[in-house]
């Protein structure tokens, strides 16, 4: 029997409407499952949340992610507020959960659904925060994070979990456990040496495995550094043996010493990384890099690689970041891009 070749492509061009039609109707719903962090409780902090267990679970699967839940009282007491501010806000702690795992939010003080996940995972209900990073069959990968409200506890707990699944660990998130460790740990040590240009020392200085910022400036007549190190991995003597090779020298303790807005991070000043959010540690360890002629860009989140490759393009770059907090500079760089991308 002959076939109608009208009826044949009006067949096709059905089947084709169709298909984008269940797949635009998927993605909006997987986008209303998904927390805005602009305009959600604060428990949750600034982290995008997926609020469907089977939906992580595919997810999950389909990436070879796995699934951190935040079994979270919403809205919570104190310590469910506190560990949305102090914790699920940092913006390289929001950037490793959103990309190196499935982020998955269950309230511990609704019913439903959440309740039904509470019971799966026998957690208490109307409970502090409590975090379990898990594969896509519920399995742990890691002991629950429970009791410890801290940003280095639930970095712990995701750094082992990534080792355990053989992920690479990214640099930025490295650098961001180092920073955490050592405020933590209360391990964070001032030095200052001279030298004959504070450019040449930030870029020596700033490389060595330990040190989580240099700043350049002024003391007793001499081009300085202020340096602060994590004893854990460099000890003073240690940290003076490499100064020494690099024509570097102690002096002082400071007293007098006058920061160089102008010098300090010169190399970085030079280049489109101004124009970015970063943490302490990354501005010193880009500005070493850029002063030995290697790229920087390995030390960036995804978004702050987004955002450079974007100011690189353009004639307007925005505000200059390098000396503002990464709190306060993500802020105003979050809010410039969206007045450009409305």
């Amino acid at each position: 029997m002959k076939r109608n070749p009208h009826l044949v492509v009006k067949t096709v061009f059905l089947q084709i409407f169709v298909f984008l039609l269940t797949s635009i109707f998927a993605l909006d719903t997987s986008a209303q499952k998904r927390t805005n962090p602009d305009n959600q409780s604060e428990e949750l902090g600034k982290v995008s949340w997926y609020r469907d267990y089977d939906q992580a679970v595919k997810l999950a699967h389909d990436q070879g992610k796995a699934i951190l839940i935040l079994f979270q009282e919403i809205p919570g007491c104190a310590t469910c507020r506190n560990y949305g501010h102090n914790v699920l806000t940092h913006p390289l702690m929001v950037e490793a959960i959103e990309n190196s795992f499935i982020p998955l939010a269950i309230y511990n003080n609704k019913g439903g659904k959440d309740r039904e996940i509470l019971k799966k995972f026998k957690e208490p209900s109307w409970n502090n925060p409590v975090v379990r990073i898990v594969s896509d069959n519920g399995w742990d990968i890691v002991p629950r994070v429970a009791g410890n409200y801290s940003s280095l506890g639930l970095y712990k707990a995701m750094s082992s979990a990534l080792k355990q699944r053989d992920k690479t660990l990214p640099e930025y998130m490295k650098l961001l456990g180092e920073e955490l460790a050592a405020v933590d740990n209360n391990n964070v040590k001032e030095k200052y040496f001279k030298m004959y240009c504070f450019w040449s020392g930030e870029k020596h200085l700033g490389k060595v495995e330990g040190v989580l910022s240099t700043k350049a400036g002024f003391l007793n007549g001499y081009e300085v550094v202020k340096v602060k190190y994590d004893e854990r991995f460099i000890s003073e003597n240690l940290l003076d043996e490499y100064a020494d090779k690099a024509s570097c020298s102690p002096i002082g303790n400071g007293q007098s010493y006058r920061y160089s807005d102008r010098d300090h991070l010169f190399y970085l000043q030079k280049t489109a990384y101004k124009y970015i959010p970063l943490t302490e540690i990354q501005k010193t360890k880009i500005n070493s890099a850029l002063g030995s002629g290697q790229s920087g860009k390995r030390y960036l989140s995804p978004q702050q690689e987004k955002w450079l490759n974007q100011v690189s393009k353009t004639s307007n770059p925005g505000s200059e970041l390098f000396d503002k907090d990464i709190l306060t500079a993500w802020s105003m760089k979050s809010a410039t891009s969206k007045n450009l991308n409305p």
